[in-house]
């Protein structure tokens, strides 16, 4: 596989769901950007050679994962690391406290030398919740809030592509750049989401662990082992399991919103001995037509 990797420079605020409109996240998953890229590949007419990439694993994506000018950051490893100043309690917090870690950093953390005095995302961006207000039928108005993070200038989020040929990479450049017009995550119809799309140069050493034949895999999206997978796949394995839930985004599938079933899923950050090819579940619910949920992995290799 050859990789790729690329910046998303919000132009806005953004609207990443928690499961609660007056929160937001700052990053998001690979499924959600499948999703979003999917509804592209309809308006493009090519949703269906998108599919068929993507799960023959010709085509996948990392999760999307902050960046601060040239550092780039992955999610913490769960592995547990014996720092070697013991006697440190307040490098043992900051340590647990760590959602991300820098590429740069990635080796000395798992050797446990890594010295932390302050959080890496702490000039990241600033959180926000926006008050508006509902009109009902009845002329009464209820008010709400919707939580909205704003990135720093500088920082934003990056994608890591990975794909057999050019033409799987022509694929996924086209429908990121019409995605960057639509806008990705909630509340896109105020503005939200909106970013410009830039392909960046991937660092040597990131690309060196992308290619790595090491045994200890790092999981860089979410992602969900076949049924035939899943023995092998456990096997010393340590890892984070996260429901992946919402609502479905079409017109035409009912008359009224309906849920995804819900999926339970590996974490990125989880680690594994094993690898496996996962794949795109179906999670439709009684609806007129197929809805897909991205679960294929894209892993990093590591000498622990």
């Amino acid at each position: 596989m050859e990789y790729s990797i690329y910046k998303l420079e919000f132009q806005t605020g953004v609207h990443f769901g928690t499961g609660m409109l007056n929160e937001s996240a700052y990053t998001f998953c690979a499924d959600q950007l499948f999703s979003a890229l999917y509804i592209e590949a309809l308006k493009m007419d090519c949703a269906k050679e998108f599919y068929e990439k993507v799960k023959s694993g010709a085509l996948l994506f990392s999760d999307a994962f902050p960046y601060m000018g040239q550092t780039y950051m992955i999610p913490k490893p769960m592995i547990y690391v014996e720092t070697k100043e013991q006697g440190i309690s307040e490098q043992k917090k900051l340590y647990k406290k760590m959602k991300f870690i820098s590429v740069d950093n990635l080796d000395g953390f798992l050797k446990g030398t890594l010295e932390i005095t302050e959080n890496p995302m702490r000039n990241y961006g600033d959180f926000f919740q926006k008050k508006s207000a509902k009109v009902r039928n009845e002329g009464e108005t209820e008010p709400y809030q919707v939580g909205i993070y704003y990135y720093s200038e500088g920082c934003g989020l990056y994608l890591i592509l990975a794909y057999k040929g050019e033409e799987e990479k022509w694929l996924a450049e086209d429908l990121l750049e019409s995605l960057s017009y639509t806008g990705i995550g909630g509340k896109k119809t105020t503005g939200l989401g909106k970013f410009i799309f830039k392909s960046a140069k991937m660092p040597e050493m990131l690309h060196a662990y992308l290619e790595s034949k090491s045994k200890k895999k790092i999981l860089l999206s979410t992602a969900l082992p076949k049924d035939e997978e899943l023995e092998s796949a456990l096997e010393n394995a340590s890892y984070q399991l996260e429901k992946r839930s919402g609502f479905i985004a079409s017109s035409t599938y009912a008359e009224e919103w309906r849920k995804k079933k819900d999926l339970y899923v590996f974490a990125a950050g989880s680690c594994f001995d094993n690898t496996f090819e996962g794949d795109i579940y179906d999670v439709s619910d009684g609806g007129k037509h197929s809805v897909y949920r991205y679960a294929k992995p894209l892993f990093l290799g590591v000498s622990i």
